[in-house]
């Protein structure tokens, strides 16, 4: 070991500069280069994993804070079964009598039925195009359809435009039982409202859903999410949603005071239930809870990939411990030789951080294009998003801060020991 030290044992001046001291910590690694090559894997591979890690939290942490636009610690969903079906064309006046009923509850504020809800287990979607019959650009925008009271009670604003009247609300079993569907009209959110006619207000124009018959825009709300939120985003939907005036069956959903909704479901499964038609509200929940259970999946995978980030660093810290303490006991004689020579703590121990830094940044090195490279392949498997360039200097440096860290307890101990008890040894 005196062999590949002993180029290190000069006077305090040259040992003073740390370039003095990379020709025999070069010469010391090559000796050891198994033990040097594992924390250099190691290293990379923290820093390939990690980055990768920290970035999917980061998505899932803002898929958990998604704006669905709708007033959510207002609302209540409530789904029915029926015990024996009802005959379709008799579905919307049905409908309307249901609503009415929950509207006159005491304590509520708006009430409606709708096609599909956020955070629900169904997604309607329609093609929307400037020109009849599919022709020219076209889109796919999350259709959903309720009476004049959705907006009030979704909570949802109008950038401009109006809502529906109660006269524009169509049967939605005789709209579309025709070939071609008539809708009047219809209201877009400002995503669809963007992409349709950028630059211009999207009010007064004429869009095609169902064939050559045109429907006109007559509102713009500010936000309304596909009922699959993030899970939507990247595919042909691309964030467009659109409101159709009908009414048929679906989710009854009302709005009330936040901290009553409780009491609110119990009065609106009663009503629901009890008007002679066998019928048994099968769901009754805060819209809330739904926005729990939907971003559980989320959840869980954010703090299974911080569990995988603290596991990865805390084994590359152990590891660089562990060979530091291992090195610094080998070195124990040479150690005290230049403490004799005159060396002082801060040298040896800047001796072991320059050791240490040039492990590290090999590492840090190997594991930047690693975690590139996985970056891609997540793209190209699973659709995730490219990985901000912004992540690789932080991982580099949260790595580079891990690896002086953890040498610093065998540096600091090294470099307290005395010529005398590091000769003796």
């Amino acid at each position: 070991m005196s062999t590949s030290t002993s180029s290190s044992i000069r006077g305090p001046r040259m040992a003073a500069r740390p370039l003095a001291d990379l020709m025999p910590i070069l010469s010391t690694l090559r000796r050891h280069k198994i033990a040097a090559g594992l924390i250099v894997l190691e290293v990379a591979l923290s820093c390939a994993i990690v980055t990768n890690a920290l970035h999917l939290i980061q998505t899932r942490i803002e898929a958990l804070h998604t704006d669905s636009g709708l007033v959510e610690s207002e609302l209540a969903v409530l789904n029915l079964r029926a015990s024996r079906p009802q005959p379709p064309e008799r579905t919307a006046t049905l409908v309307a009598e249901d609503v009415a009923r929950l509207r006159a509850l005491p304590g509520v504020k708006a009430a409606t039925v709708v096609n599909q809800i956020v955070y629900g287990n169904n997604s309607n979607n329609s093609g929307v195009s400037l020109e009849p019959d599919s022709r020219g650009q076209r889109l796919v925008a999350a259709q959903y359809a309720g009476d004049e009271q959705l907006l009030p009670t979704f909570g949802l604003k109008l950038l401009e435009g109006r809502n529906f009247r109660s006269d524009e609300v169509l049967d939605s079993f005789q709209a579309f039982s025709v070939a071609e569907p008539k809708i009047g009209q219809l209201i877009v959110n400002k995503a669809m409202a963007d992409k349709l006619f950028p630059g211009r207000s999207a009010v007064g124009q004429a869009v095609y859903i169902f064939g050559s018959s045109p429907s006109t825009i007559i509102g713009v709300v500010q936000t309304l999410t596909h009922t699959q939120l993030h899970r939507a985003r990247g595919g042909d939907n691309d964030g467009a949603a659109m409101i159709l005036p009908l009414r048929g069956g679906g989710s009854y959903v009302i709005r009330t005071d936040p901290g009553r909704l409780d009491a609110q479901i119990k009065a609106a499964t009663a009503v629901l239930e009890d008007v002679g038609r066998g019928r048994v509200v099968t769901q009754g929940q805060p819209l809330t809870a739904m926005r729990a259970a939907f971003y559980a999946q989320d959840r869980a995978m954010a703090w299974l990939m911080g569990g995988v980030c603290v596991a990865l660093l805390l084994v590359t810290a152990m590891g660089i411990v562990g060979l530091a303490s291992f090195w610094v006991q080998q070195r124990t004689r040479m150690i005290g030789t230049r403490r004799a020579l005159g060396a002082t703590e801060g040298q040896i121990l800047r001796y072991f951080q320059l050791e240490n830094l040039l492990l590290t940044t090999t590492g840090v090195v190997i594991g930047l294009g690693g975690a590139w490279s996985l970056s891609q392949l997540l793209m190209q498997s699973y659709a995730l998003p490219r990985l901000p360039w912004v992540y690789l200097p932080a991982g580099a440096l949260a790595l580079w801060t891990l690896g002086q860290l953890a040498v610093w307890v065998p540096a600091r101990r090294a470099a307290r020991l005395s010529a005398v008890a590091a000769l003796r040894a």
